[in-house]
């Protein structure tokens, strides 16, 4: 049940570069340069740990997904804090812990330690995005909001060809450090940004309910939109942490060799830095989310098939720009985030935005165990990918058919 609020007049006098929008960003540019490092320089970094070629695809496997167990936990708790303590309290609270975990990841001297860190990081890095367009899609005006959330993605998502850039200069011990560096150095912008009042206005009243996890289980319609949330976002995670991330070893079964996962990712995600932009200025021409999404998903399931049917487009360089395509199709993920923001009240609106994009990333390691039960029943590494993308996508679209269009939704109401 919703109940109205007052309106913020004044939010309809921001413009898209107001200074929430710049730096909720860059904020998102440093997140995805510490989320996506570990794949990219998870080859060096595990050879120079002494792991042979067995075991860093068996413990790549197992760091990846701690490190989004963690993105799981921290979900929770940075989007409770986010609607109990203010927007800004989470802005903060992140960046400094996945700051200060990827500054003690350079000095790791053994995989335990690794693990460990990577779920540290993981934690922080939950909070970053999805308190950012919370904050952002409660400033702006309601029909400046999907271009905005797509402008901070799309930027942020060039933090993965920095960090690609990055391993290609520097030792994989100084990549964690110029990541830990440029979190804290994020920390004096964040001085500059204020408050949505639309959360200061409900902060007030001590009979609302801020924050509370549980509600989105005690009542049957709410729990149901949430978890449809969340199913809609899951193929951008197959893509990025299967297809993408252990792109090697696809290549070594399609018979291409000298593939790089650290490049790959890097083409995958310059991608999805157009793909979300797309996906906004796309939205907001339909003036509808819903249209949009299903156009990306369209997109994906293309490059999925190509992918597949070209075993890889027969060289390296294909290969690289099939993950390209991939990349651009998963720019539907901006589309899912700023759907999860505008669909629930300005009480749990943080908790929404935050937790649902890290319980898809954190679904990773179920994603990764459906795949090896499939690789392991049908006795190919190949055909078990593409059977658990199709099931992936058969699950989303289904999830995104019946949730409901947010487009120029009215956003100040609470959950009761």
């Amino acid at each position: 049940m919703v109940i109205t609020t007052g309106e913020d007049k004044g939010v309809k006098t921001v413009g898209l570069f107001h200074v929430s929008v710049i730096v909720s960003a860059l904020g998102f540019f440093v997140d995805v340069y510490d989320l996506l490092l570990f794949g990219i320089i998870r080859k060096p970094s595990l050879i120079s740990l002494g792991l042979n070629a067995r075991q860093v695809l068996e413990q790549g496997e197992m760091i990846i997904s701690i490190q989004m167990i963690g993105l799981l936990v921290g979900g929770i708790i940075f989007g409770m804090i986010g609607d109990k303590k203010g927007r800004l309290s989470v802005l903060f609270g992140s960046i400094l812990l996945y700051s200060i975990a990827n500054i003690l990841n350079g000095f790791v001297t053994n995989t335990g330690q690794y693990a460990v860190l990577r779920f540290v990081a993981g934690v922080g890095l939950a909070g970053e995005l999805g308190a950012g367009i919370t904050l952002v899609s409660e400033l702006l005006a309601k029909e400046k909001r999907g271009i905005a959330s797509a402008m901070i993605a799309s930027f942020g998502i060039l933090g993965a060809v920095t960090a690609f850039i990055m391993k290609e200069l520097f030792d994989w011990r100084t990549c964690y450090f110029i990541g830990g560096g440029l979190g804290l150095m994020l920390l004096l912008l964040r001085s500059r940004v204020f408050e949505s009042k639309m959360f200061t206005s409900i902060a007030e009243k001590s009979d609302i309910r801020r924050g509370d996890f549980l509600m989105f289980f005690n009542n049957r319609k709410r729990a149901i939109l949430y978890i449809r949330c969340i199913l809609i976002g899951i193929p951008a995670w197959y893509i990025i942490g299967v297809l993408v991330t252990f792109s090697d070893q696809f290549a070594r079964e399609f018979g291409i060799e000298n593939v790089d996962p650290g490049k790959a990712i890097m083409y995958q995600y310059m991608a999805i830095a157009f793909g979300d932009l797309t996906a906004g200025l796309i939205s907001k021409r339909l003036k509808s989310r819903k249209k949009a999404l299903f156009i990306f998903y369209g997109i994906t399931a293309l490059f999925l098939f190509l992918y597949f049917a070209l075993k890889g487009g027969g060289s390296a360089q294909n290969m690289y720009w099939l993950c390209a395509g991939l990349g651009f199709g998963t720019g539907f993920s901006v589309i899912y985030i700023t759907m999860s923001a505008e669909q629930f009240g300005t009480n749990l609106r943080a908790t929404a935005a935050v937790t649902i994009p890290n319980m898809v990333r954190g679904a990773l390691p179920l994603i990764l165990l459906m795949f090896k039960g499939m690789r392991n029943v049908t006795g190919s590494y190949v055909t078990g990918a593409w059977i658990t993308g199709i099931i992936l996508m058969v699950i989303a679209i289904t999830a995104a058919w019946k949730i409901d269009e947010t487009y120029g939704k009215a956003l100040d109401f609470v959950e009761e």
